[in-house]
């Protein structure tokens, strides 16, 4: 184990449901896991397909920290819906703010969602850990 922390998208969350994703590899490189409370809303407003793939979201919601939105979260959202740089979804915004107030990587299957918003986030791609 590395010592690190990350934070999943909601993405990474219905890859483990459906064990799309090597949880071994993806233990293996963090040691810390959160989620924000938008990936915890997201993740249980899917619609699974059976409730097998609910109990393995059950189980892991009990493993993780889930971060509420605070005020200094709700300021860097502010500042990324602002920038001009790339527009981002307000749900996008609050988990890559919640990463950076964490120290946090974000991990994503949709990463590219992420990338050249916020330098100091290190945005990782799930590819490798897929099965």
């Amino acid at each position: 184990m590395s010592g690190n922390k990350a934070i999943l998208d909601t993405n990474v969350i219905i890859l483990l449901s459906k064990k799309g994703l090597d949880i071994d590899a993806l233990l293996e490189k963090y040691d810390d896991f959160y989620v924000s409370i938008i990936t915890y809303m997201e993740s249980y407003g899917y619609d699974f397909h059976d409730s097998d793939e609910k109990a393995i979201i059950d189980a892991f919601f009990e493993m993780v920290e889930v971060v509420d939105v605070n005020k200094s979260i709700a300021e860097m959202v502010i500042t990324y819906k602002k920038a001009k740089r790339r527009k981002i979804k307000l749900p996008d915004a609050i988990i890559l703010a919640t990463a950076r107030y964490l120290g946090a990587d974000l991990l994503s299957d949709d990463w590219d969602d992420f990338i050249n918003i916020d330098d100091e986030v290190r945005v990782r791609n799930v590819d490798d850990l897929k099965k």
